[in-house]
């Protein structure tokens, strides 16, 4: 196995880093697209083990998150909205150029499936393996948790982005700090349903979500708060044509006290990850 330290430039002039890990013979090639506000290293054991299963691999900040932060964090206009078009776009770009004629396969966690129809070569994709990928709404929340989810994305979203710019997410386990338009569109989204649905075809007029057609797995954990059930149909109907199958995991049925909304790409939650395989493998 090969790995490599990549820039990858967007259409606008944004360059992002990531990581390319190469297998000495690739029978796919697969981007692992971020959680919100989490980087690439999160995903970098999980990246490996594709790799040892005969797959090409590339993992990526998005702008304004770890190494593709340039400067200030806002800087290069940081937005749910350009994650999907400009960045996650440049990303598939970047690894069909790299290898060209290959099925290619999107591996989303939380954000990195939702935005999916935002991307402008999505149709390129050959299918989509996510996990804990929901509209993430609040209306579908369970108590306590509802009452933690206004708060949060209310109260602390926007105070924290009035007294310093950006939301210091950090400071609630929530990843890295936010760029504020990432997180202002955050809160508006998980507080309508359908997520990216709150602004499609209005704020968002050039989207995919009513055309992609090709399989996708959406895997979610009993005890993710954020990706329950409700919240991944809501989630999945916004893809109006989608081959879309869901699928729920118990910890418990695994041997685990908990997989949550992140340990599904643990190294220790290492077990759930023939899920994954045996999905590209198939597709």
């Amino acid at each position: 196995m090969q790995e490599t330290e990549i820039k990858i430039q967007c259409s606008d002039g944004v360059k992002l880093s990531g990581t390319l890990f190469e297998p000495s013979q690739a029978k796919a090639a697969v981007m692992i697209a971020p959680a919100t506000g989490i980087k690439r290293q999160f995903y970098r054991a999980f990246a490996k083990h594709l790799v040892g299963k005969g797959f090409a691999v590339v993992t990526f900040d998005n702008r304004g998150i770890g190494q593709s932060l340039q400067g200030a964090i806002n800087a290069g206009d940081p937005s749910l909205i350009n994650w999907g078009t400009l960045d996650m776009t440049a990303v598939l770009d970047d690894l069909m150029a790299r290898y060209p004629g290959q099925d290619y396969h999107l591996v989303g966690h939380s954000a990195g499936g939702q935005l999916v129809g935002l991307m402008k070569n999505a149709t390129a994709l050959t299918s989509m393996f996510n996990f804990a990928s929901s509209s993430g709404s609040i209306h579908n929340a369970e108590y306590p948790f509802k009452i933690k989810s206004a708060f949060y994305l209310n109260f602390f979203i926007p105070v924290s982005n009035l007294l310093f710019g950006h939301t210091k997410s950090q400071w609630v386990g929530m990843g890295e700090p936010l760029p504020k338009n990432v997180s202002r569109e955050w809160s508006r989204w998980c507080n309508g349903k359908g997520y990216v649905k709150v602004d499609l075809d209005t704020k968002i007029k050039d989207h995919l979500y009513d055309q992609l057609e090709f399989p996708s797995l959406w895997v979610h954990a009993t005890d993710d708060d954020i990706a329950n059930y409700d919240n991944v149909k809501d989630m999945v109907r916004v893809f109006s044509k989608m081959n879309a199958e869901i699928i729920t995991l118990s910890p418990q049925a695994y041997g685990f006290k908990y997989i949550g909304h992140m340990k599904f790409f643990s190294k220790r939650r290492s077990a759930l990850w023939a899920l994954a395989v045996d999905w590209l493998e198939k597709n």
